[in-house]
């Protein structure tokens, strides 16, 4: 079959979990690593696209080739392992402890940064030819977006806070889909076709990806962007990474869990005969 049932792939998120959880630290970071950086290819990608012709949903519809890539490579992005790494302490995988899953997150998130920053360096040298020239209409976007998410929502205090935190976990929602979708499929295309879904919707809604902002804020910074790093730690990296923490270990990690894996038992089905009638109550 080229589709799995849900108590199966819901099984191969537990395993998942499991096998980064006993990841070497030096495959934990080199398989972290590119999928930063080819997250941050992806993103540079579509924001040129929507910057060259002016249409952001061509961009979106066309971002996700990047996570397509990186999962297929085997590559591991730190909203991920938010939601699959906890679901094998949950099933008592033996050896799984909350310790050993703050070390994973850990090392995922240098990892991602690593990439992340190492294509923004990348990326800003060429647009600038060496930081001689002006970046032009991408780098402006860029700097631009990187004050508007920062500064834009300090703007509000609390309320700002809070609403990257919510665009956050309404993001992971949408990511964490797409990596439980790829399981639920054994061939490449229907992998792709289920990742591509949920992945286009959260880059064209503007929800927060902790990894992708890896690369949009410090490469916005290096474009000339006003806003400092303490403005993107603050209002937009650290709120972020919680939300996606919770909207995808919430929405998607322990609904799929709870529900083909630790199923709740099932009703019982009374039966009652008279001479005339045959009903059934529950």
């Amino acid at each position: 079959m080229a589709y799995l049932l849900p108590a199966e792939f819901a099984t191969k998120m537990v395993d998942a979990g499991e096998s980064k959880i006993y990841m070497s630290t030096r495959d934990t970071l080199i398989r972290a690593f590119m999928a930063g950086a080819i997250l941050a290819l992806a993103a540079v990608f579509a924001i040129t696209i929507a910057v060259q012709t002016g249409i952001f949903l061509l961009g979106a519809v066309l971002f996700p080739v990047g996570f397509c890539i990186l999962y297929l490579m085997g590559f591991d992005l730190l909203t991920g392992v938010f939601v699959l790494t906890p679901l094998a302490w949950l099933a008592k995988r033996p050896g799984v402890t909350p310790k050993q899953i703050l070390r994973n997150w850990g090392l995922v998130f240098v990892g991602n940064f690593g990439g992340a920053l190492t294509v923004a360096f990348m990326m800003s040298f060429i647009f600038t030819m060496g930081y001689n020239v002006d970046g032009g209409a991408i780098a402006t976007k860029v700097a631009s977006i990187g004050e508007a998410r920062t500064l834009g929502y300090a703007e509000y205090g609390t309320a700002g806070w809070f609403t990257i935190f919510i665009r956050g976990m309404l993001c992971n929602w949408m990511v964490s889909l797409g990596v439980v979708g790829a399981m639920i499929s054994t061939n490449v295309s229907g992998k792709v076709l289920a990742m591509w879904m949920p992945i286009m919707l959260f880059f064209f809604m503007g929800f927060e990806h902790s990894v992708v902002n890896m690369f949009l804020f410090p490469f916005g910074l290096i474009m000339g962007g006003d806003f400092s790093i303490m403005d993107y730690l603050v209002w937009n990296e650290i709120p972020t990474a919680l939300g996606n923490l919770v909207g995808g270990l919430a929405f998607t990690g322990l609904t799929i869990y709870s529900t083909h894996v630790k199923t709740a038992p099932k009703r019982k089905l009374v039966t009652s005969e008279t001479p005339s009638t045959k009903t059934a109550t529950v």
